[in-house]
């Protein structure tokens, strides 16, 4: 009884006895280098059952300038499964006195739709002080009820450029109840208490400095401290499912989603017509996928279970449209109708995603892509793009993990891996220079990969004003135009665009007397100018390998001749290979530069030489050349 007392009288002390927020009580190292402080935040998980938990926050952070503004406002969404209370907002000045409150008129509601959204129940509430007398304070907490244990929320207390002097997270459940979590950088155990029957876990981070963004650093959730919870048993929408396996989440997806691939007879007709002369099982893939960007688009549908369920296959031949589950689907059912069995598999995608862990089956996915087993291929189809080749992921969806949905349940797959051999761009640069240092010259240049995605996208979807901006911005140099350009693509597994351009640049070389001053290497400058520094906190870090080739060829005026020349430079490495040289052939400079980067993280100890070496390419590519007229 006495302890019981003791945890009550605690938990009531913590609560009666205001925060002292004045900034002169933060120690001065938490300050240096920040843009904000994190004076306290308490993140508490209570779950009541497989269906039912409750989020309870509480933070308060220490705006320090106005670089820091962003920490001061406050988000948090709901919907149909996450209900969204109790919002409750105070504004302290700098010696922690209170000058405003949170009005329930101030709080903003927001629907969560997007351009590409044609109906959600996604909706956001927001606030903010609006105030600019630093430093200042802000304190905010709500509360969420959760109406099924789908998702559970993660503890991530490092945000870039603010310090923490503490943050917790707490997690209550029923003592019979396997509460599931992985820690990233976060070495100790949680401290466990158990009363009555129900256990309590707690996670601490104490004094921690502002972090900074390095460069070439691994992703954010690798190095940070971190907690993520996900639920063993769980229900939702009266759906049960168990995610203590891959294949027990993947079962809840396919029962989720069973039954659902009916096509119309109308599209079925289409099907056959489009296939039944066609032998080859990949040509019929093609020309099915070909159908699937022609009749249909992407738009997003999130109505309660809705986010996790698809629409029928028939829905989407009606509508011609869908999300990325229902177009997934319905490209399924396209191939079933011909007897070509494909999988639904879903995805953690974007450029800066990584892939599931194999250790810890955790729903963090937010898309959904097919496969389609070939002999002894597969191709990847990314169904809500209209314009993307078949079977190319790109950096959206691939090198990473996911999770192939079949009747059995959930199984690892990896999706398309690109090495630096795929990632290709291979310029041709043939130009002339005259007396009065203008440049003109005609480039043409493949993209392959990656590496054309950007070219891809501008050429598919951008208005004028992003292509104007684009073509503005591709050359090393202070003024040019391009006077012509054009495109063209070449689908396939590795997608290939061509771009022809011609350029005129006035004053490209520096005129001193009766010398040029040519900088030749005028294209594909490295702009990676590493700074020295010991305290390199991460490893170093290359998501993508790449391999650049550039041939240059400048005619120089008939009068003039080169009076220096820079060396050739010749770099190996384990990182990159680089190399730039320099030839005159009667009046034409020929400049061969190859650059190829290697995927892969490397220890922080070799900062150092990488460093040098990104260094050494980037004075080398910055060499001169001095022309100097005939007497």
């Amino acid at each position: 009884m006495y302890k019981i007392f003791l945890f009550f009288f605690i938990c009531f002390f913590e609560k009666a006895v205001a925060q002292n927020y004045d900034v002169a009580l933060v120690n001065d190292s938490l300050k240096k280098g920040a843009n904000a402080v994190k004076r306290f935040e308490e993140v508490k998980v209570i779950i009541k059952s497989p269906s039912k938990a409750i989020i309870k926050r509480k933070y308060a952070i220490t705006i320090l300038n106005e670089d820091g503004a962003e920490f001061a406002r406050y988000i948090n969404s709901y919907d149909k499964f996450f209900s969204l209370e109790n919002i409750d907002g105070r504004l302290f000045n700098a010696s922690g006195k209170e000058i405003k409150s949170v009005k329930k008129k101030d709080i903003a509601d927001f629907s969560a739709n997007g351009d590409a959204s044609l109906m959600t129940d996604n909706r956001y509430k927001r606030h903010s002080f609006y105030w600019a007398q630093y430093p200042y304070t802000v304190e905010y907490e709500d509360e969420q009820y959760l109406d099924g244990l789908l998702f559970l929320p993660s503890w991530n207390p490092i945000d870039l450029d603010c310090s923490v002097e503490l943050s917790k997270f707490i997690v209550e459940a029923p003592s019979d109840y396997l509460v599931r979590y992985k820690q990233i950088a976060y070495n100790n155990p949680p401290l466990k208490t158990t009363l009555k029957d129900v256990s309590v876990y707690t996670w601490q981070l104490n004094n921690c400095i502002a972090v900074k963004q390095e460069i070439y650093q691994p992703h954010w959730d690798e190095i940070n401290p971190a907690v993520y919870l996900a639920p063993s048993t769980f229900e939702i929408d009266n759906y049960k499912g168990d995610m203590n396996s891959w294949q027990g989440l993947g079962k809840f997806v396919s029962n989720l989603n069973n039954d659902r691939q009916a096509l119309p007879d109308a599209v079925k007709q289409d099907v056959h017509t489009l296939t039944n002369n066609i032998s080859n099982t990949k040509e019929k893939i093609n020309i099915l996928y070909n159908y699937l960007q022609k009749n249909t688009r992407y738009i997003s549908v999130q109505l309660g279970i809705g986010g996790w369920q698809t629409f029928d296959a028939k829905y989407v031949a009606k509508n011609k449209y869908g999300d990325c589950k229902a177009l997934s689907n319905y490209m399924v059912s396209l191939l079933k109708e011909i007897n070509i069995p494909a999988k639904y598999v879903i995805v953690n995608a974007g450029k800066e995603k990584k892939g599931l862990w194999e250790d810890f089956p955790v729903n963090r996915f937010n898309h959904a892509i097919i496969c389609v087993p070939v002999q002894k291929d597969t191709i990847w189809l990314e169904c809500t793009s209209q314009i993307e080749s078949p079977g190319y992921m790109g950096s959206f969806t691939g090198n990473r993990k996911a999770l192939l949905i079949d009747d059995d349940g959930g199984h690892i797959v990896n999706t398309p891996t690109y090495k630096a051999k795929d990632n290709i761009q291979i310029r041709k640069v043939n130009a002339t220079i005259n007396e009065e240092g203008t440049l003109v010259a005609e480039t043409n240049t493949r993209f392959t990969g990656i590496q054309q995605e950007t070219v891809h996208s501008l050429f598919h979807g951008a208005t004028p004003e992003q292509k104007k901006n684009y073509l503005n911005s591709i050359l090393s140099l202070p003024t040019y135009s391009v006077e012509k350009f054009e495109y063209k693509e070449t689908k396939g597994i590795i997608p290939v665009m061509d771009e022809y351009l011609s350029i005129t640049a006035h004053s490209y070389a520096t005129i001193s007397g009766k010398r040029l001053f040519v900088m030749p290497n005028f294209f594909n400058r490295s702009n990676d100018r590493f700074v020295e520094d010991k305290d390199r906190k991460y490893d170093v870090q290359f998501h993508s390998g790449y391999v650049d080739i550039d041939s240059i060829q400048i005619k120089i005026p008939v009068n003039y001749s080169i009076e220096a020349i820079p060396k050739s430079v010749n770099l190996k490495t384990d990182y990159g290979n680089y190399s730039i040289s320099f030839a005159l052939k009667e009046n034409s400079l020929s400049v061969i530069r190859k650059s190829e980067l290697n995927e892969g993280r490397f220890p922080k100890k070799e900062y150092e030489a990488i460093a040098n070496y990104f260094n050494e390419i980037y004075k080398a590519d910055r060499g001169r050349i001095v022309l100097v007229k005939k007497e």
